[in-house]
């Protein structure tokens, strides 16, 4: 054989060798590679299997806990009183057309009792004498008569006095004693006018019912019957009028500390930039307003005093418990708690432990509802009935924080939460001293509370004196001017006039 073809030959085996040596070096490579991916996927697989397992366990350990609260939810069921109805979730419907539907009556204002003044009002004449039309000149045939009656309010006007008194030495009082006409103020050596009754009592409802600031009231004043006076002399004329008014402020917190029932509440309050708090007390014909720098128990001892014998409703909060009387805890605070507790945690909203409570509240305020119709056995034997299932919800065992939490409030105040229930006029609820202090928080947002201390003062006098006037059905500018005159004339601290 030729040489040079043997070494062609050789060449050609060499060099695929190497090339089957480099393809065998990047197969063994591969086979590492993918070995080490075999591996990986197999410990992958294996922990799949592992959480596959633990969830099929849960999934039947779940499985049976849901079967066992079925069970008992429908044993409560079965052990409802069947006379009350159930409650159904809440339905978003949509929203109705306000006013009353179509065919229905219109609701208008009554005729006035009496006319003031006649005015006539005639057509126009043509030349001949005969009523004829304004546009086209032609004669009105079928003439008629109509009456239009119009309300219409008088337009004001500063009216400026002058009173004419006489004084003289008093030997045995030792001191000048001046005459003063029934709705004339105390005399005030003053280089300009005082305000009259009416314009000061038309400003102490417009700051404190009607909620407006002092610069407001002004323009008021200033717009309307066009009486010129600065923002600080009406603060300092209603400061002064709340200082006459004192002893009737006295006289509205014995009232409320001798009542069978009052509702109260308690929201901030700033004065002078300072966070203070101002304290709403009421019962069905009056409301005290208290402007506090401080939220502790010893505030409502101090307003209700330590012998007060009626049954106090309020909230949750710590601070009414320094109270040593029967008391009544606001239901619907409970439920707005369970509400927002459901909000935060799925656990709680799903568990038997809202669910029969918030049933269980509801139906404790439907059955106070219900006084009437019911007979007193049936209705005795109702409310233990509630009672018990009261007792039951709060002393079982809860694993869930919120349940065990609100589960220990209701053993805490298991006495206040069915006081109700046994006092026909007793509400569950708190709501009239939480509409009691709804006005207060709308004046707060307006004018951002107080600037003074008198000035808190003065307008919690005066408010809760006119929030008790309207509670009794009077007149709230008529009785400020009655309590008013009745005090500068007798120099006395006036008594709230009689309701007309």
């Amino acid at each position: 054989m030729d040489g040079r073809k043997l070494l062609k030959r050789y060449d050609a085996y060499k060099g695929e060798a190497l090339f089957l040596r480099d393809e065998n070096r990047f197969l063994r490579g591969d086979r590492d590679h993918y070995r080490r991916e075999w591996f990986f996927t197999q410990e992958r697989l294996n922990q799949s299997q592992e959480c596959n397992q633990r969830l099929r366990e849960e999934n039947g350990r779940l499985r049976r806990q849901n079967q066992e609260l079925t069970a008992s939810l429908k044993d409560a069921d079965d052990k409802k009183p069947a006379a009350l109805p159930q409650f159904k979730a809440a339905v978003k419907r949509r929203r109705q057309r306000p006013g009353r539907k179509a065919g229905h009556p219109a609701a208008l204002r009554s005729m006035p009792d009496h006319i003031d003044v006649h005015h006539d009002a005639p057509l126009p004449v043509d030349g001949a004498g005969r009523e004829s039309c304004p546009r086209c000149n032609a004669c009105l045939l079928e003439l008629a008569d109509h009456n239009r009656v119009v309300e219409d309010i008088i337009p004001e006007k500063v009216v400026v006095k002058c009173y004419h008194t006489r004084s003289g030495w008093c030997p045995g009082c030792r001191r000048r004693v001046e005459s003063r006409a029934p709705d004339q103020p105390p005399a005030a050596n003053l280089p300009h006018g005082q305000l009259g009754i009416n314009a000061l009592a038309t400003a102490i409802v417009l700051r404190v019912t009607h909620r407006l600031p002092f610069r407001q009231v002004t323009r008021v004043l200033a717009d309307l019957p066009g009486l010129s006076v600065s923002p600080g002399a009406i603060a300092r004329q209603v400061q002064r009028a709340a200082g006459w008014f004192a002893e009737d402020y006295d006289k509205l917190l014995l009232e409320l500390r001798s009542s069978a029932q009052v509702y109260a509440d308690e929201t901030g309050w700033r004065t002078n930039g300072r966070n203070g708090y101002l304290w709403a007390l009421t019962d069905p014909r009056h409301t005290l307003y208290h402007v506090d720098k401080t939220r502790s128990g010893k505030v409502i001892v101090k307003l209700l005093g330590k012998a007060f014998g009626g049954t106090l409703v309020s909230d949750f909060y710590s601070a009414y418990a320094k109270m040593d009387c029967k008391k009544q805890k606001c239901l619907v605070h409970l439920l707005r708690e369970l509400s927002e507790s459901a909000e935060k945690s799925q656990a709680f909203a799903a568990g038997t432990f809202y669910r029969q409570s918030k049933r269980l509240l509801k139906e404790m305020l439907l059955l106070k509802s219900r006084w009437d119709t019911l007979g007193d056995a049936q209705y005795t034997s109702r409310v233990c009935r509630l009672e018990t299932r009261l007792d039951q919800l709060a002393r079982a065992i809860y694993d869930e924080p919120h349940a065990r939490r609100l589960a220990k409030r209701m053993r805490k105040y298991r006495k206040e939460l069915t006081a109700f229930l046994w006092d026909k006029d007793l509400n569950g609820t708190n709501n009239a001293a939480e509409r009691a202090i709804r006005p207060a928080v709308v004046a707060r947002k307006i004018s951002g509370g107080s600037r003074s201390k008198n000035g808190a003062d003065a307008w919690a006098r005066l408010a809760s004196l006119l929030r008790t006037a309207s509670q009794q059905g009077k007149n709230l500018l008529e009785t400020v001017k009655a309590m008013l005159q009745s005090k500068w004339a007798s120099g006395i601290p006036p008594a709230m006039p009689a309701a007309p």
